[in-house]
């Protein structure tokens, strides 16, 4: 390959991974159920989020983990199985691709959230 077609071809590449975190999507997901029962979908907007646990008594259905995600990102998983509501956890710092350090704030979006799926008893 000529000198030239490698400087082609490697801008292209740089290129597209400055779009990859650009995209906004979730990645590295992981669901983790409980229990054997099984529950519909119920709809997005009925789904409380949470960032601490409820006073009310409930039962955990499932923890969900994700890299780039929002708490509305939490709230869709947990309506596809029938949760009440879903406590939210942000880990790590909030990212903003723009800058060095991932204190900074963005978006409202961080390096990595979870979720704790429920249903009260």
């Amino acid at each position: 390959m000529s000198g030239t077609h490698y400087k082609i071809i490697s801008g292209l590449l740089v290129g597209i991974s400055f779009l990859v975190p650009v995209c906004g999507c979730a990645g590295d997901v992981a669901n983790r159920y409980y229990g054997s029962a099984r529950y519909d979908a119920v709809p997005v907007s009925e789904v409380q989020v949470l960032l601490a646990p409820p006073a009310e008594p409930f039962d955990i259905i499932a923890d969900f983990q994700a890299r780039n995600a929002d708490a509305r990102f939490m709230q869709k998983q947990a309506a596809e199985i029938g949760a009440d509501a879903v406590i939210v956890t942000y880990l790590g710092g909030q990212v903003k691709f723009s800058q060095t350090w991932a204190s900074q704030p963005d978006n409202g979006t961080f390096s990595r959230i979870a979720g704790t799926a429920i249903r009260y008893k």
